[in-house]
């Protein structure tokens, strides 16, 4: 019983492993096509060796890139509670809270806040 539930544990870790280095070579804007295709034929046809050697050889510029996309979308975020915050709220203008609410949901269900933003977000939008 121990050994199938650590194998199956296993298994499940591998395919995590597995999609995110294949997410992290197409969401990777500084490799070329060829270097995607590449990558992406070598991890796919030698599963266990292509990740070994991906994470060998671009491991640390998968923190990096991963970080890099968080602070983006934090800061687009930012930028979004700004310009709501410092709206006239004339809803002639295209600021009132409904259309500011609706821009909000849109973020959300495009998956750029997640759901704990928004809230936070749509507080400070009906407070204000």
């Amino acid at each position: 019983m121990f050994w199938t539930i650590m194998w199956v544990f296993l298994w499940i870790l591998w395919f995590m492993l597995l999609f995110r280095i294949i997410g992290d070579i197409f969401r990777d804007d500084a490799m070329n096509g060829w270097g995607k295709a590449g990558w992406t034929a070598f991890v796919v046809l030698l599963p266990f060796l292509g990740c070994f050697v991906y994470l060998i050889a671009r491991g640390k510029g998968m923190g990096r890139r991963e970080l890099q996309r968080a602070r983006a979308n934090e800061q687009e975020f930012q930028e979004y509670i700004r310009a709501a915050a410092t709206a006239t709220g004339t809803p002639s203008g295209g600021t009132g809270h409904a259309d500011q609410l609706a821009k909000l949901a849109d973020l959300k269900d495009h998956g750029h806040i997640t759901a704990e933003e928004y809230a936070r977000a749509k507080e400070r939008i009906l407070a204000g």
